[in-house]
């Protein structure tokens, strides 16, 4: 799904989620999900509600995939828990040369991969070198070497990257690292075996995985030698309900202890109830219709079986000005979001971009149907159009059957429509089936949303030509197929300025042209809605502080720095002990009409966080 990104959206949203059933597991609140794997100290246990895609960091485009990434491998340098600014990781520091060309990260010493071989620079070298020259390891996040000129390693402890133009987003590049020695012997990255424990199994994060079963688990345990410390529990546990609503039960049952992509409804319901705390944030995730203007892949043939009639600027626009916005936020997300703009959250308040309120697109279905009348499309006697060549205005509208968002807004959508003489289909099918659909270009309109990330580049990067996948849905991470000369212009501007203000200049005007084009309607901001055991844990990491998100980071600090309410577990005793996290994925098969949080990735081959 282009949740659809939602890959770590989008770029890697680092939100945690999948709504499945549980398969051949025992379920939340029995003895074997409770209880530790060495039969003491303190489990976390996370709800999820969002699915796993790939385990391989080059590929994996969904935000729980993306979130795996984080638990296991370390990164050049990662966004802060305090600001989500870019802060020490692999590299302990980092310089510029004057013409601001080449950069220079110095490696940190002792680190090790978890079959005891050394990280170097020559590992992040090799990870770079790889997405240059293999389109297919570009999956995930391929804007971030776009622009390199070249990778070396001088020594184990100094990385040189040079690139062609200036780059802004060179202190917060976000690539996992992989180990070259695992790594170079596979060919090819689409092989099944990158997603299997010989491969994925040798890391250097704070978690290391030791087992994986397909559609059930993913095992890791803690690394006690990690450079930032091991975690203050004993074992994660990340668990999946058939839907939210089973999850927020076992959490007042006490059988998990934290969950989030909450509905208003369960969010509310939480609010004052003994020993649960509930986290209310700004998110970073944007929910959109996208249009299927035509698209094409990136060797710009067209692809997919969208209505021709989307092809036309006026009817996309009448359809965006008969999207009432205001009402999904009011009564779909219950108040808990902002209305819905630029690509880039509100969150992000210096890159992000509204359009000018007299020249935005406000909901007017009489104004849309004045314009469509104006533009030849005239209403039949059972009310639908017809365009000039005689085909009936009739559109599908696709998106996640398992999401009480998505489900609720394509009702509304489809009655706005037909008050302007669209039939709306409404096809609402499997988060695979979407991204399938999605990615080939098989949907007139489609229900979709990304995570973004604090620096703007991989929000924008999402719209660029580059972005779109080739011919055999591959190399790239695109959220509309969108390829605009105009557009693309103002993007290379954004990526190679260095002073923030004229940055965030181009940033805005760049999502102003994507507005123009009406390529996608931008719903809302939704928040993070977040709620934990009190008596379990006394506090978790947020990002940013103080008021950020639990588990809807840009990083791992949420579940990585949770505090146990035990005050022995607390003072850290059980910081070398093994922690397991286990994350489960099934086959949808039930769905609660009242549950369903908004799962939000990134679609495959779209550069996320859910990234994320």
């Amino acid at each position: 799904m282009r949740m659809k990104h939602v890959r770590r959206g989008v770029r890697r949203l680092g939100a945690i989620g999948v709504v499945a059933t549980l398969v051949a597991l025992p379920l939340a609140g029995t003895a074997a999900a409770q209880q530790p794997a060495n039969g003491n100290g303190k489990v976390l246990r996370v709800a999820l509600t969002t699915g796993i895609d790939h385990l391989n960091p080059f590929t994996a485009a969904l935000a729980a995939s993306t979130q795996v990434g984080r638990f296991v491998y370390e990164f050049l340098t990662v966004p802060s828990a305090d600001k989500a600014e870019a802060a020490p990781a692999l590299a302990e520091s980092w310089t510029t040369s004057p013409d601001k060309l080449t950069w220079t990260f110095k490696i940190r010493k002792g680190a090790k991969w978890s079959d005891g071989q050394p990280v170097t620079a020559k590992d992040a070298a090799f990870t770079f070198n790889r997405m240059l020259t293999d389109e297919t390891a570009r999956t995930a996040n391929g804007n971030y070497v776009a622009n390199f000129d070249s990778v070396a390693a001088p020594d184990d402890s100094t990385l040189v990257i040079k690139t062609k133009a200036v780059q802004a987003t060179m202190d917060l590049l976000d690539v996992p690292i992989v180990p070259e020695h695992v790594w170079a012997p596979i060919k090819d990255l689409s092989d099944p075996k990158t997603d299997t424990i010989p491969v994925v199994g040798v890391n250097d994060g704070p978690y290391r995985i030791t087992d994986y079963k397909q559609n059930e688990y993913v095992k890791f345990t803690a690394n006690k030698d990690y450079w930032r410390g091991a975690p203050k529990v004993d074992e994660l546990q990340l668990l999946v309900f058939k839907d939210v609503e089973s999850a927020v039960n076992a959490l007042k049952q006490g059988e998990v202890d934290v969950i989030n992509r909450l509905t208003p409804t369960q969010f509310d319901a939480l609010e004052g109830q003994p020993d649960i705390a509930t986290n209310k944030a700004p998110g970073r995730r944007y929910n959109e219709i996208t249009m299927n203007f035509g698209v094409e892949n990136n060797e710009n043939k067209p692809i997919g079986n969208g209505n021709p009639v989307l092809k036309d600027l006026r009817v996309r626009d009448a359809i965006a000005r008969s999207i009432d916005t205001k009402t999904i936020v009011d009564k779909v997300m219950g108040g808990y979001g902002q209305l819905g703009g630029g690509v880039i959250p509100p969150i992000y308040q210096a890159y992000h971009w509204d359009p000018d309120p007299a020249a935005a697109r406000t909901f007017d279905l009489g104004a849309a149907n004045a314009a469509l009348d104006a533009a030849g499309y005239r209403k039949g006697g059972d009310g639908v159009r017809t365009g000039p060549g005689g085909a009936r205005l009739e559109l599908r509208l696709t998106g996640h059957a398992n999401r009480a968002f998505d489900q609720r807004v394509a009702q509304y959508v489809s009655g706005w429509l037909h008050d302007i003489g669209i039939s709306v289909k409404q096809e609402l099918v499997s988060d695979d089936e979407l991204n399938d659909r999605t990615n080939a270009g098989n949907y007139d309109l489609a229900i979709s949303g990304y995570a973004t990330n604090p620096d703007p580049d991989y929000a924008l990067a999402l719209h660029t030509c580059a972005a779109r996948p080739n011919a055999q849905v591959k190399g790239g991470t695109t959220d509309t197929f969108f390829c605009d000369p105009q557009y693309e212009q103002l993007y290379a501007k954004q990526l190679t300025e260095t002073d923030p203000a004229v940055r965030a200049g181009y940033a805005k005007q760049a999502q102003a042209r994507l507005y123009s084009q009406a390529v996608n309607v931008v719903l809302d901001y939704d928040n993070a809605l977040e709620a934990y055991r009190s008596d379990h844990f006394s506090s978790f990491a947020k990002q940013p502080q103080p008021d950020g998100a639990i588990l809807e980071q840009t990083g791992y600090w949420g579940v990585y720095g949770a505090v146990p309410a035990d005050a022995s577990a607390a003072s850290g005793d059980s910081g070398g002990s093994n922690t397991v996290v286990w994350i489960v994925v099934g086959a949808v098969v039930a769905v609660a009409l009242v549950g369903g949080g908004i799962a939000i990735g990134r679609r495959r081959g779209v550069s996320v966080d859910d990234r994320e």
